[in-house]
């Protein structure tokens, strides 16, 4: 592994004069774009970015049910090791290849550099819809899930299910979604040092509750699992009419995986980001590997809070089957004879979620920018423009709207809306996957790395991030409940494939009519 400019295949800095450019403007400039956005992020903020949207306080607090119902302790103690150590692999190869293409287009970008001339339109196309649907998807994952946390904390604090607390319809919900993202749009829409400031509050709030609650929680219980329970103990009992172990193992996976998404933010901010072509890989790789140490201990601390699975899961309990916020209220009032400690530690996470939500839309509107930028999506002249801040305003406000739309299917049929935002891992772990695998196979041996590589090891690597996207693309897609009917089939298959279906029918019928692939916009 290299990473050092000595040892860069590229340029990475020009002179102006006496005056050397930063090594990200220059390699924009060489791969034919003005600097358009404000080139103001440090490496830590850049490593904020992504950090704040993979916000293991967001994706555990969310999934732990599904950790708890399929594997219990020992899926979500290993399973999490299993799935961070693969997501490095995933998370190195695509720092290797930012570091060659430091571009806000990203993954999109980077599968039309290394697809070759031949396919470079075709898999710029797929790339980017897949992408940047999936940031849409996980924006209105991490938003919901916000508005559902926000209405059990309602429900908490007016008495619990059980003493007559206010349930909160779903129309209500909807509204919280709602608001959320509007004050997302708003903040988005301040110049990027309000950002990086608002990015940088958001890692550190991540970092320093983590660390309060797994350990708060815990020494708060007055009852605690014993090691063994947290170590060793694999739940069977999933009410799914799941009895084989290493199918519920599978399964359970999926709360590791859905939380460790969301780094490609560090490729899609490097635009705005000093030395963006050692910075963005920095941004990358350190954002997978502080979140894999502090969600383990995020895991182990909750989980030593827990006692009884069955009535955790329960819908009958105070938090109506919230997993977490049921641990939280318990842990206090088991103690102080009041729940209030455990509503102010879900404010903690809320806070968080936040955060991970407001980084969400940054990521999308960068995204649809340079997307846009590129001719690719309808009425790309309007989306691609920034404001007097250098700010993709427009962008901002459409990724906004759009995952506020993906939401509303939720007012029809849960199932529907969990089928949508299952594109939030699959979808998106597929446009990772598009351009490592062109960089180990079509650029194999033209691909010119960056400051940032993997030397020898790259194509090893990139082989093996593209063999796990490929197998949880396989696993994910399993039934999760037996028998199969209509309300327990998993709809993932059916919401990816519809997706697949519907890109390629775009680009057959009109888009490979137009679309070259990345345009650019100055004379080099």
């Amino acid at each position: 592994m290299v990473f050092g400019r000595e040892k860069a295949g590229l340029p990475t800095q020009v002179q102006n004069g006496d005056v050397p450019l930063d090594s990200g403007h220059a390699r924009l400039h060489q791969l034919g774009y003005k600097q358009e956005l404000k080139r103001d992020l440090s490496v830590i903020s850049n490593f904020a970015f992504s950090f704040s949207i993979i916000s293991v306080l967001t994706g555990i607090t969310t999934l732990y049910n599904t950790g708890l119902r399929y594997g219990g302790p020992v899926v979500m103690v290993y399973g999490w090791f299993i799935a961070g150590a693969f997501t490095m692999f995933v998370g190195l190869s695509m720092a290797e290849i930012c570091s060659s293409y430091p571009t806000s287009g990203g993954l999109y970008y980077w599968s039309a550099k290394l697809a070759g001339r031949k396919w470079a339109p075709f898999a710029s196309w797929i790339t980017g819809w897949f992408n940047i649907v999936g940031q849409w998807a996980v924006t209105t994952s991490v938003d919901f899930s916000l508005a559902q946390l926000i209405q059990v904390i309602i429900l908490l604090s007016t008495g619990g299910k059980n003493g007559g607390g206010y349930e909160a319809s779903k129309y209500v919900v909807m509204a919280f979604h709602g608001g959320i993202l509007f004050m997302h749009a708003l903040i988005n829409s301040l110049p990027i040092s309000w950002l990086s400031f608002f990015g940088q509050l958001a890692a550190a709030w991540n970092l320093v509750g983590v660390f309060v609650l797994m350990i708060l929680i815990p020494t708060v219980a007055t009852e605690r699992a014993s090691a063994k329970f947290v170590f060793t103990y694999f739940n069977t009992d999933n009410g799914e009419g799941i009895s084989n172990k290493v199918y519920i193992f599978v399964l359970g996976l999926l709360m590791s995986q859905y939380t460790l998404t969301g780094y490609d933010a560090s490729a899609h901010m490097t635009e705005e980001t000093k030395n963006a072509d050692t910075n963005g890989p920095k941004g990358i790789i350190s954002s997978i590997g502080i979140s894999i140490v502090v969600g383990w201990g995020y895991i182990l601390g909750i989980t030593f809070a827990v006692t009884n699975i069955p009535y955790l899961l329960s819908s009958d309990n105070d938090a109506s089957g919230y997993a977490i916020a049921e641990v939280f209220y318990l842990a206090f009032k088991s103690r102080y004879g009041s729940g209030v400690g455990g509503i102010i530690c879900l404010g903690v996470v809320a806070v968080a979620i936040f955060f991970c939500g407001m980084s969400s839309v940054t990521s999308n509107s960068r995204m649809a920018y340079a997307f846009s930028r590129d001719g690719a999506m309808p009425l790309s002249s309007l989306w691609h423009k920034v404001n007097k801040q250098e700010v993709p305003i427009y962008a901002v406000w459409l990724s906004a709207f759009i995952s506020f739309c993906m939401a509303l299917t939720s007012l029809g049929s849960l199932v529907a809306f969990q089928a949508m935002v299952s594109i939030a891992t699959i979808g998106l772990y597929i446009a990772y996957a598009l351009p490592i695998f062109f960089r180990v196979t079509l650029a194999r041996k033209s691909f010119v790395p960056g400051p940032f590589n993997l030397g020898r090891y790259g194509i090893t690597v990139g082989w093996v991030a593209v063999i796990w996207v490929a197998t949880i693309s396989v696993l994910f897609s399993l039934p999760v409940a037996y028998p199969i009917t209509k309300d327990t089939l998993n709809y993932t298959p059916v919401a990816v494939g519809g997706l697949f279906i519907l890109v390629v029918s775009y680009w057959i019928v009109s888009g490979r009519f137009w679309f070259t692939g990345p345009v650019t916009n100055i004379d080099t």
